[in-house]
């Protein structure tokens, strides 16, 4: 039963340290919206998502189209052999009529017609012979369109170069097998955010130093909201504000907060007129660390200051609003 109420207070005491470390990456005001709103910095479009850059983003370059196939030459038929001997046999008839034509005798004629049968069966006998030994004759090796015999100079097959025609020089390839390098394609330039459009900032408004005093009062607030200082709190902020901030200060239970501004940047978006009040909307962005040994953290609001149309009065925090 002990074991089980240990166990139980652990679990507690871990999740309101997580709930207090998360509050404290907070800045002032724990992140919310409250006081004066603008419907100005309401309607502003979100930021858009950063994109991938072009120049890392892949190409598909464009593949040339393949070049259409061409038929191999028809090759040609050899003669057939049968044609030379027929041929033969018949000049040897027709040269036996004719020496009996020219009146030359019979046996004459048939010793010249035998004459001419021996050297046309001797031809033929030559021929048949010639075509045996091109049938058992190994045939050629072939060659590789890349130069040089396949399986010639050792077991990958390339042929061996003569001495001094550059061992270690790639063979060069037809320029059929040339590979087709694609053009460069120029990366597009990326786009540019646009400027933000202010709204109802007169031209003689001394923004620059407007945003300066916006900087510095950031950073006294944010410090005097780490020590629950509602005294400073009090004279930067409008009745409605300091209200809302000295709530949230009492539910910390008197524990100090720890807020280090890094990094603040603030634009002044633009400037709003009711009659009775201006209300300046300010942008503040920048890093902030949550505890002394924590990384810096991006933040992300907007500080709606307002300034009475009449009188002396100064710019105050009239409220805090969160942006997408």
């Amino acid at each position: 039963m002990k074991l089980k109420k240990f166990l139980v207070g652990l679990t507690i005491a871990i999740t309101t340290m997580g709930v207090m470390a998360e509050l404290a990456a907070r800045p002032m005001g724990g992140g919310r919206s409250f006081g004066r709103q603008s419907q100005n910095v309401s309607r502003m479009p979100a930021a858009p998502a950063p994109s991938q850059s072009p120049s890392m983003a892949p190409r598909q370059a464009a593949q040339p189209a393949p070049a259409p196939a061409v038929p191999p030459a028809a090759t040609p038929k050899p003669p057939s052999p049968w044609k030379g001997i027929l041929g033969g046999a018949l000049l040897g008839l027709g040269l036996g009529a004719l020496f009996s034509h020219f009146g030359m005798g019979g046996a004459l004629a048939s010793a010249l017609g035998s004459i001419l049968m021996i050297a046309l069966i001797g031809g033929v006998i030559f021929f048949i012979v010639s075509m045996l030994r091109r049938k058992s004759a190994p045939a050629p090796r072939p060659v590789s369109a890349f130069g040089g015999q396949q399986g010639y100079g050792g077991p990958q097959g390339v042929a061996t170069p003569e001495i001094g025609s550059g061992l270690n020089q790639p063979a060069a390839q037809p320029s059929a097998f040339q590979p087709v390098q694609p053009e460069p394609v120029a990366a597009p330039a990326a786009a540019e955010a646009p400027a933000h459009a202010q709204w109802g900032v007169p031209a003689d408004f001394d923004s620059y130093n407007f945003l300066r005093h916006a900087k510095s009062n950031f950073i006294r607030l944010q410090a005097a909201w780490d020590k629950s200082d509602v005294n400073d709190i009090r004279e930067f902020t409008t009745p409605e504000v300091f209200a809302e901030l000295r709530m949230q200060i009492q539910e910390r239970d008197g524990q100090e907060d720890f807020t280090d501004v890094v990094q603040i940047d603030a634009e002044l978006l633009g400037i709003e007129n009711d009659g009775k009040d201006y209300l300046a909307s300010v942008r503040f962005t920048g890093m902030i660390k949550p505890a002394k040994d924590a990384l810096a953290e991006p933040f992300k609001e907007v500080w709606n200051l307002v300034k009475p149309v009449s009188g002396n009065g100064g710019w105050l925090l009239g409220g805090i609003q969160q942006i997408a």
